[in-house]
């Protein structure tokens, strides 16, 4: 079954939402493919990906295992270039657990597919704060990191650190994956900044996050340690650097 369409899902001890995530995408009337990448979760969560592979989904549900948790951009990086190899035109990043509403990958698409946008996120702050069943804490933590970005780097996008996301093959054909440097948090506001001021054009679509039901968040501290000191080191290049031109 082909597909213009692929959605990038990284794991790490996710058994619990596995199975429910890949089947709710594939319940879509929009055909989507799915590429996990696994950083060894020793809770099996590879095993059940192969298992559908091999009983129903070979030619949608594809795998690729790393040995231990490298990080969170890395495993974007590694999809993002398994993906432009494979000819998809439209990569969605996209978390395991249901904080992101699969029902939403096709509002995203049609961001980029319709609309003519060259990155679309999935926004939890354009319209208010949409967030579900998250402590207040993380809430504000949240909301007031994506006001300081957009404080310090003059980007202004509501929801930089999101990480429910389409991008155009385009806009990864350009980006210099390599040159990309942040592996947390950081990495979701160094991709949209850095598609901004090559002069990418980026709409926010407001969607409702909702805290995970099952399995173990992976937030920590550093990864919030990163982005704040992150975002300084990107204003300072975004004076230096020079981004590659759009090509057609």
């Amino acid at each position: 079954m082909t597909s213009d369409s692929i959605v990038i899902i990284p794991t790490y001890n996710e058994k619990e939402n596995m199975e429910k995530i890949i089947r709710a995408v594939f319940g879509l009337e929009k055909c989507f493919h799915i590429l996990v990448i696994d950083d060894g979760s020793p809770d099996g969560t590879a095993q059940i990906v192969h298992r559908l592979i091999e009983e129903e989904f070979a030619d949608r549900l594809f795998i690729i295992e790393r040995s231990g948790k490298l990080g969170l951009g890395t495993a974007y990086i590694r999809g993002f270039r398994w993906a432009l190899e494979h000819g998809y035109d439209y990569i969605f990043e996209m978390d395991a657990d249901f904080s992101h509403d699969p029902n939403d990958l096709p509002r995203l698409y049609a961001a980029t597919h319709d609309e003519g946008f060259d990155v679309a996120v999935g926004s939890r702050y354009v319209s208010g704060v949409n967030v579900v069943n998250w402590p207040i804490g993380r809430v504000l933590m949240s909301y007031f990191a994506s006001k300081y970005v957009r404080f310090v780097t003059g980007f202004h996008v509501h929801d930089t650190t999101a990480g429910f996301v389409c991008y155009r093959r385009k806009v990864l054909e350009t980006i210099p994956l390599d040159e990309v440097r942040f592996k947390g948090y950081a990495f979701q506001i160094e991709m949209k900044y850095t598609a901004h001021k090559i002069g990418f054009k980026i709409k926010e679509v407001p969607v409702i996050f909702v805290n995970r039901r099952e399995g173990t968040s992976k937030m920590s501290g550093g990864i919030f340690s990163e982005a704040f000191f992150g975002v300084m080191r990107l204003r300072i290049d975004g004076w230096f650097r020079k981004y590659p031109p759009i090509r057609n």
